[in-house]
């Protein structure tokens, strides 16, 4: 078998494997939710969508993260269990993870990227952006910063523990 052929077996074998593992965070995502999700403040929280982003961060790398988180958020508000500030509060956090965790290969600079992403960033695009333009109302900044922090530190941590889990059960093997 020629190299060509078989750096696109390798490849096509990693996409799918990738894929796979979307789908399965995507239904994590999305079948935890409901028993997850609860109002904080003025915004309604969902740890494990934090969770979630850990590990897609840390296992698949920032884009396709912010595609599990997409897909989520619309998941959840298509079943009426998100809002609007769902994808911001989402994205952000995911795609940060998985950049600080591609460029350090710590797993806590990663879930350090999801905390900063969907503690501190995201809120102030809620705030400003998606809760006036898109919502049609005014939410205080300082409102949505301790329901955001609170969610995404809950399931950073989670996601930390979940990665370190599986390391040691010897499932998932993160490049150093």
């Amino acid at each position: 078998m020629s190299t060509e052929v078989q750096n696109f077996e390798i490849l096509k074998t990693t996409d799918t494997r990738k894929a796979a593992y979307a789908v399965v965070l995507v239904a994590m995502g999305v079948a935890l939710a409901p028993y997850t999700s609860f109002p904080i403040g003025i915004a309604k929280v969902n740890p494990t969508q934090h969770f979630v982003n850990v590990l897609a961060a840390l296992l698949l790398g920032p884009w396709w993260a912010v595609a599990i988180a997409t897909i989520i958020a619309v998941l959840r508000n298509a079943m009426g269990m998100g809002t609007l500030l769902a994808f911001p509060g989402g994205m952000i956090g995911a795609l940060l993870a998985g950049f600080l965790y591609r460029y350090t290969r710590n797993i806590y600079a990663g879930a350090a990227g999801e905390i900063l992403g969907t503690g501190f960033i995201a809120p102030v695009v809620s705030a400003l952006f998606v809760a006036p333009v898109l919502m049609g109302k005014v939410i205080p900044l300082l409102a949505l910063i301790p329901s955001f922090l609170a969610s995404t530190l809950a399931g950073a941590v989670l996601g930390v523990l979940a990665i370190r889990l599986l390391e040691r059960a010897d499932i998932v093997h993160l490049k150093a």
